[in-house]
């Protein structure tokens, strides 16, 4: 039997056996999600943005924020599918600390569901990595499942070893917005030969977007052409 149709047969029963409940109210889900009609309504997603950087602007506001007119990030591009904002801000913490998986499908499936529309296949994913240790500690690295079912759906290959996490640093959310930038000097390395034209970086949340800068620096400085980014959620 082919193997997509074990896949959906093994979905099917999975759903049958463990129908989807909204993580939100407690409802039953709706099309395979964890999120009822209702709940799903009332999602911030992420409405107008900056088109470099993903910062939320005005309506009536130029396609880039006044940051990056005056100092453009390394990225060519970012999209974000969901305000960081309640509920999402509590479902991102329970999926990254507290290993509730079923949290980071949700938000898997809300970025396909809002960024797939239109959007230019890369030639691979890359998801940001985490140092060894952190990875440990977590047993599971939150962008690489949040990327997993992107590159299914994109038909692209997903990359987790193309890029390193070379030294473990303080976690970003801990530090103010100048020390961010200098934290992360000097902390991923590219693998050798890694340079495709066009590559997607995927992440849970972006802030200030000092990580995904400092990964496509390095990816540019390897010899990819365009970085684009895709986040969960933008703070």
């Amino acid at each position: 039997m082919p193997h997509r149709l074990w896949s959906r047969i093994a979905g099917t029963l999975v759903e049958t056996l463990y129908p989807p409940v909204c993580l939100w109210c407690g409802a039953p889900g709706q099309a395979g999600m964890d999120l009822c009609p209702g709940c799903a309504r009332e999602l911030p997603l992420a409405g107008p943005a900056c088109s470099r950087c993903a910062r939320p602007l005005p309506a009536t506001a130029g396609p880039l924020c006044g940051d990056c007119l005056r100092h453009p990030p390394a990225f060519d591009a970012a999209r974000a599918a969901l305000c960081y904002q309640w509920p999402v801000d509590t479902w991102i913490a329970r999926f990254k600390f507290r290993g509730r998986l079923n949290h980071g499908r949700l938000l898997a499936r809300l970025m396909a569901r809002q960024l797939l529309p239109g959007a230019t296949p890369p030639d691979c994913i890359l998801p940001v990595p985490l140092h060894r240790r952190r990875l440990a500690q977590r047993g599971f690295n939150q962008a690489a499942e949040l990327a997993r079912p992107l590159a299914r759906a994109l038909q692209v290959p997903l990359v987790p070893d193309a890029v390193h996490r070379t030294r473990a640093t303080p976690p970003q959310q801990t530090l103010a917005a100048d020390r961010r930038r200098h934290n992360l000097r000097g902390a991923f390395s590219v693998r050798a030969g890694f340079a495709p034209g066009h590559v997607l970086l995927v992440d849970d949340v972006m802030t200030t977007g000092s990580t995904l800068n400092e990964l496509a620096r390095r990816l540019k400085a390897a010899g990819v052409r365009r970085v684009e980014v895709w986040v969960a959620a933008r703070a």
